[in-house]
């Protein structure tokens, strides 16, 4: 039996490192460790790290119970896996990924460290979904060797990786980066280092326009998501989808939009500022668009 995504051999198994146990990083530890590669896997809480590592453990259990894997291949490929709070144990990495929060200052931060703990050859890569790889390399000591590798979520189950050179990228260190998501089992497109890349650009706009739809009376929540998932074939309504990301990381995500473009129409609706000053995050917080059973991912009605 084989796990969700066979991996491709563009690149041998070796060993990752990846800074950050939240959603998109225990869900990059999962799927390397899927394909073979022995990951150790960063955070500076412990809880934090806890919280990563239980995501994982579930998403194998899920999977066998699936019956995509074995429970001996579970259980094999959760052992990968190794939570630090050791920033050092970088050291012996062939890749490093970052999954920090969507913050400029904390990644470069959290890069400059790195930089002084693993070697040249290490390929670093982070998985920023909307902020500049050109910004986020400036202050290596050599800006080239970052790239930026942006997965989806949730990880196992989304192909596609979005490859994105910075202005200093060298030619060689994008090929690895590709190399890494293939081998991983995804597919790959790349894109230019613009704000929101590709996806997140085209993603903030159709949210947001759905977002204004609710505001102005349009139709209800109910009717916009019925409409995209069954007139579009998509697999989840864009408010649906908003909860899924955080309204709180598409708010940023658009402000991010505005300030690059200088463009109106990523000027956040009014009703998503005011659902974010109100606490209302989506499924992390527990409400959104819509309203979260804790542990069950269930929605029920919620007044806009």
């Amino acid at each position: 039996m084989t796990g969700p995504s066979p991996p491709a051999q563009s690149m041998p198994p070796g060993r990752l490192f990846v800074a950050g146990a939240g959603i998109m990083g225990s869900g990059i530890a999962a799927q390397a460790a899927l394909a073979g590669w022995e990951v150790d896997l960063y955070d500076v809480q412990q809880g934090f790290l806890d919280r990563g590592l239980s995501t994982l453990k579930k998403d194998m259990d899920r999977l066998v119970r699936k019956g995509k894997l074995t429970q001996e291949e579970g259980t094999r490929t959760s052992a990968r896996v190794r939570g630090t709070l050791v920033l050092e144990s970088a050291k012996g990495a062939n890749v490093v990924m970052e999954a920090a929060p969507e913050r400029l200052e904390l990644k470069r931060e959290l890069f400059r460290a790195l930089d002084a703990v693993v070697p040249a050859q290490t390929l670093l890569g982070s998985n920023t979904s909307s902020l500049s790889i050109t910004a986020i390399a400036s202050t290596l000591r050599d800006p080239g060797r970052l790239v930026g590798v942006h997965f989806f979520n949730p990880v196992l189950a989304m192909e596609l990786v979005e490859v994105i050179p910075g202005f200093r990228a060298r030619p060689e260190e994008v090929a690895r980066a590709v190399a890494f998501s293939k081998a991983l089992g995804k597919t790959v497109t790349t894109s230019k280092d613009a704000p929101g890349f590709v996806t997140t650009r085209a993603l903030a706009v159709l949210t947001n326009e759905a977002i204004w739809m609710l505001h102005d009376g349009v139709a209800t929540r109910e009717d916009i998501d019925t409409a995209h998932k069954l007139g579009f074939h998509h697999p989840m309504g864009p408010l649906e989808l908003a909860d899924l990301v955080g309204l709180d990381t598409m708010l940023s995500v658009l402000e991010r939009l505005y300030t690059g473009f200088r463009d109106p129409k990523y000027r956040a609706c009014p009703l998503l500022v005011s659902m974010v000053e109100a606490g209302l995050y989506g499924r992390k917080s527990g409400e959104g668009f819509y309203r979260y059973t804790p542990g069950a991912g269930g929605s029920g009605p919620r007044s806009t």
